[in-house]
């Protein structure tokens, strides 16, 4: 399958799937850790957040009520990125250590657009719906001081995907961005939209495919703004 933009030379590096530990910020348990799979990896549609199941088969939810389901099923962050990352921070980064279960290469991942749709392999179909939100989890597992603060000013929160045609994938699977809709609302946007600039959340209603939560928090700020 060729797809809509051929000119991407985008694959998948790593599949990371993470088992359930110690946390590092309290006394629960999390699953951030994740590391590189040497298998074909089965991704399957978890159904709703809460009910424990990941979106890839062999890894692990340790916050079910905040993690998981149907529009963060999977997360996806670009080695470039991590690149930059490990360059900045003087340490070495390794697929699957921002807790990442798909590591991709070759992918505009931050300018990936609300709604797009990524073939990975012969089988898997995902949409991306959200970009990662920091929390005191990840921090604690950076070990790093104002981690939250460090990474929001980046701007390159990685995305979550939705499960639209399950199966498997591996390492070195090529992926083709199949759809990508009309609009500008990027990952990056909301992103900033969700974090350092709420002046942008009214933006982010012209994503149909937006996940409800964020619309709703996007219609807020415009309600707020009609009536100030």
């Amino acid at each position: 399958m060729a797809g809509l933009y051929p000119e991407r030379m985008a694959s998948l590096l790593s599949v990371n799937l993470g088992a359930l530990r110690p946390a590092e910020s309290d006394n629960g348990v999390s699953a951030i850790d994740k590391r590189p799979a040497e298998r074909a990896v089965m991704v399957r549609d978890p159904g709703p957040r809460g009910i424990g199941e990941p979106g890839l088969i062999g890894d692990s939810i340790g916050d079910t009520p905040h993690h998981g389901g149907q529009d963060q099923a999977v997360y996806a962050y670009a080695r470039e990125d991590l690149d930059a990352w490990q360059e900045d921070l003087g340490v070495e980064l390794g697929s699957g250590v921002f807790g990442e279960n798909l590591t991709t290469a070759g992918l505009e991942v931050t300018g990936a657009r609300i709604g797009e749709r990524w073939r990975i392999g012969d089988q898997v179909l995902l949409q991306v719906t959200l970009p990662r939100i920091p929390c005191r989890t990840f921090a604690g597992w950076m070990r790093r001081h104002g981690w939250v603060k460090t990474f929001a000013l980046r701007g390159q929160p990685g995305a979550y995907l939705r499960v639209v045609e399950p199966g498997w994938i591996r390492a070195g699977d090529p992926i083709v961005i199949e759809h990508r809709p009309g609009h500008d609302v990027t990952i990056g946007l909301v992103f900033r939209a969700l974090t350092t600039e709420p002046e942008l959340l009214p933006r982010l209603l012209e994503a149909d495919e937006l996940p409800d939560k964020a619309k709703d928090r996007a219609r807020r700020r415009l309600t707020f703004d009609v009536l100030s």
